[in-house]
């Protein structure tokens, strides 16, 4: 017996058994269209080897090609399995394919072109030859060439899709690439058998196709499953295993978070503490990562991969949330204004009204226009502190249109508008900067600053604005009596005042253009003893 013909029998014997052999693990996979797909492409491919062996195994001509006929109807069925696994593993649902009917009715009609061959013979003939060794050779015939072409256009199809949610998953699919490399390698034999003599002409996809379902469901199969739980593309998604090492990371993650590209072998706690911390307490809450200067919001999610019982791996999927987080945090900050304002209303608007009404009654009794003087005053009062509220109200808004302005110009002008013929104003030189700003917005900034360090330091204080180390920002610093350390947050709040005529909203208003901007505040102590303000996280324009 030749060891040609062994060889032939040995291939397509190990494909059907490998194939049926792993219809139990397939029927594993959670999701159940990919479990459907996968389960049809082995027992179609079991029943295509399985053919060709009753191809060379059965005593006469007529049953050998009827065998023959079977695995080829078997491998027409494999393509469209192959088709249905790949469009449901990359969450495409083959139920929902179009014009069903058709590819239906498609299927039927290769079918009976198959099944009458021996009537028209276009799709092949047959002759008895013994080289390479005995065996009933086949020619194949025009028909045979267009299905092969047609079934060769859906494989390609379905590899396309199920390459590119491998190229999305980044490195750890590289093995199942690799295996649906060896899907494809048969073609080479099967072009040596076409144009060359030690090989049938026939095709050796099972093969292929038995090495590309052991590989995945055997020593692949929690990466398989990972990589399609990840879903989504744009989803940074990370591998980790039993002990939160990063063993893998797909393309979003990386770009991303650049620093995983150095990260892999590393505990997620090292490269990325925040996420992994998140995960390990299920914290519900999203994490604030600074991503290219600004800040993201990610909810962190961790699903475990299972063998059986024991947890071998874990797939974290960082979700970027910063548009609802920025929405909900916006509410937040409007609700605590709305409590504030009504604070401010029911209490310091309350005090001035309560005077002006005692003194007018007191006028209308004794008729003393020193009671209306009084009256007046705290109407003053009441009307100061309407002009604030509002002020604080506006600048609590988002800003309007942002341009490049130049910071030592600005603080210039502005202390050209506060009267005061005393207070001097120094300019560090490092000032010379151009920042992107609401103009007007930045105008009220300085010139809150400046009126808070005269009223608080007096008519002859000294003020000093200057920048931040590597320009990260500005300060503004006088040389007053200063604000006690207990007092650096409490300032910053509407309504604080430490003076009697103050209304409390400067330092507030000056904390709403700053965050307004994305920028941050700072109080701190003067270098000379007065206070200090820095405004931090302001971007040079070059």
């Amino acid at each position: 017996m030749s060891y040609l013909y062994l060889a032939h029998l040995s291939v397509f014997t190990v494909a059907a058994l490998l194939c049926l052999g792993s219809i139990p693990r397939a029927r594993s996979i959670k999701h159940d269209e990919t479990r459907e797909g996968f389960v049809a492409i082995l027992l179609t491919c079991s029943l295509w080897a399985i053919g060709y062996l009753g191809y060379f195994l059965l005593p006469t001509p007529e049953v050998k090609v009827a065998s023959y006929i079977f695995g080829l109807i078997a491998a027409l069925a494999c393509v469209g399995a192959w088709l249905y696994f790949s469009a449901a593993y990359t969450g495409r649902s083959p139920r929902q394919a179009p014009y069903p009917h058709l590819i239906i009715g498609g299927f039927l009609g290769i079918v009976l072109v198959k099944v009458t061959n021996p009537i028209h013979q276009l799709y092949f003939t047959t002759t008895w030859v013994t080289e390479p060794f005995p065996h009933l050779a086949l020619h194949q015939g025009i028909l045979h060439w267009i299905i092969l072409a047609i079934s060769y256009v859906v494989i390609g199809i379905s590899f396309f899709i199920l390459l590119e949610r491998f190229y999305h998953a980044g490195t750890s699919a590289r093995p199942l690439v690799a295996l649906v490399g060896i899907t494809a390698l048969p073609i080479a034999f099967n072009i040596y058998g076409v144009l060359g003599s030690s090989l049938l002409p026939i095709w050796y996809e099972p093969f292929g196709v038995a090495m590309f379902s052991v590989g995945t469901l055997f020593v692949y199969f929690e990466r398989f499953e990972a990589i399609q739980f990840a879903g989504g593309t744009d989803t940074p998604t990370i591998f980790l295993d039993r002990d939160w090492t990063i063993r893998d990371t797909n393309l979003a993650a990386t770009t991303m978070f650049p620093e995983l590209d150095e990260g892999i072998g590393q505990s997620l706690d090292a490269v990325l503490p925040m996420a992994a911390e998140a995960a390990t307490d299920g914290d519900p809450n999203p994490i604030r990562i600074n991503h290219e200067g600004s800040p993201r919001y990610y909810h962190v999610s961790t699903t475990s991969i299972s063998t059986g019982e024991v947890v071998t791996g874990r797939v974290l999927t960082l979700t970027d949330v910063s548009e609802q987080e920025q929405y909900r945090r916006r509410l937040e900050r409007q609700n605590e204004r709305l409590e504030q304002f009504a604070s401010i209303v029911s209490h310091d608007l309350r005090n001035p009204l309560n005077v002006a009404e005692g003194y007018l009654e007191l006028a209308r009794e004794t008729g003393e226009s020193e009671s209306l003087d009084k009256v007046a005053r705290a109407h003053d009062r009441m009307f100061e502190l309407i002009e604030d509220l509002l002020e604080l109200a506006k600048s609590g808004m988002n800003i309007g249109e942002t341009e490049t302005v130049e910071l030592a110009n600005v603080v210039h002008d502005c202390w050209q508008m506060i009267a005061s013929a005393e207070a001097t104003l120094t300019v560090q030189e490092d000032l010379v900067m151009s920042i992107e700003a609401d103009r007007d917005r930045l105008r009220e900034l300085f010139e809150n600053l400046f009126r808070n360090a005269i009223e608080h330091g007096g008519s002859d204080v000294a003020i000093k604005v200057g920048t931040l180390p590597e320009k990260r920002g500005f300060y503004v610093e006088d040389t007053g009596p200063g604000i006690p350390e207990a007092d650096h947050e409490k300032v910053l709040e509407p309504g604080y005042s430490t003076a009697e005529d103050g209304t409390g909203f400067g330092l507030a208003i000056v904390k709403e253009i700053v965050e307004a901007h994305g920028w941050e505040i700072r109080v701190t102590d003067g270098t000379d003893g007065g206070a200090r303000f820095e405004i931090s996280g302001v971007e040079p324009v070059e």
